[in-house]
């Protein structure tokens, strides 16, 4: 049977991806790996719903242990507006390692269900990944199928998160704001204010 690793973005959308693969044939295990997430207790409140998907549909959930803050923060400082394609690789740079690791050698991500995500970005990302690892990447647009995702968590009451995961984007979510990044000679500020 083939196998593929699944960076988990959040149980929400990774409920209906783990369905789809499964539907296919496809032996899935989902990855944990959110440096991205902030707070920390975000992080934990999405974690903590992730377990619990896994252990509602009964697949296997790897959790890399830890939370690689001061990574996620280095690789997206100075180009906050465009952090996103930083975020993406990051994470999937990490699946696609464990996914060799583990001798899975295929890889995808739910991000790709997701209408809130940049989704060609993520798939533009996810196939530089492959081609620089040899781990074969999963492409599949699985938007349209987003509240089909929703209508198997929402009985389930898990943790709903209300913005990506960064503080950029929460940032974003509740100031109804998008973040430039400053040039080197203008001060720092989160909305370009002195």
């Amino acid at each position: 049977m083939p196998k593929i690793l699944i960076h988990a973005c959040c149980a929400h959308c990774t409920a209906y991806t783990m369905e789809h693969f499964r539907q296919e044939g496809i032996e899935v295990t989902a990855l944990w790996y959110n440096p991205n997430i902030h707070p920390y207790l975000e992080h934990e409140n999405r974690l903590a719903a992730m377990k619990a998907l896994a252990e509602k549909m009964a697949f296997p959930l790897i959790v890399v242990p830890g939370y690689d803050l001061t990574r996620y923060l280095r690789a997206v400082s100075g180009h906050e507006s465009t952090r996103c394609q930083d975020c993406f690789r990051l994470r999937l740079q990490r699946t696609a390692k464990i996914a060799i690791d583990m001798e899975i050698g295929a890889f995808s991500t739910s991000l790709l269900i997701s209408p809130h995500q940049e989704h060609e970005l993520a798939r533009m990302v996810g196939e530089e990944i492959a081609a620089n690892t040899g781990a074969t990447f999963r492409y599949v647009d699985l938007r349209k199928r987003y509240s089909d995702s929703r209508r198997i968590t929402k009985p389930l009451e898990l943790y709903r998160q209300q913005y990506c995961g960064c503080l950029f984007s929460e940032y974003e979510r509740y100031a109804n704001t998008k973040i430039q990044t400053p040039s080197a000679d203008e001060p720092l500020s989160l909305n370009g204010e002195s």
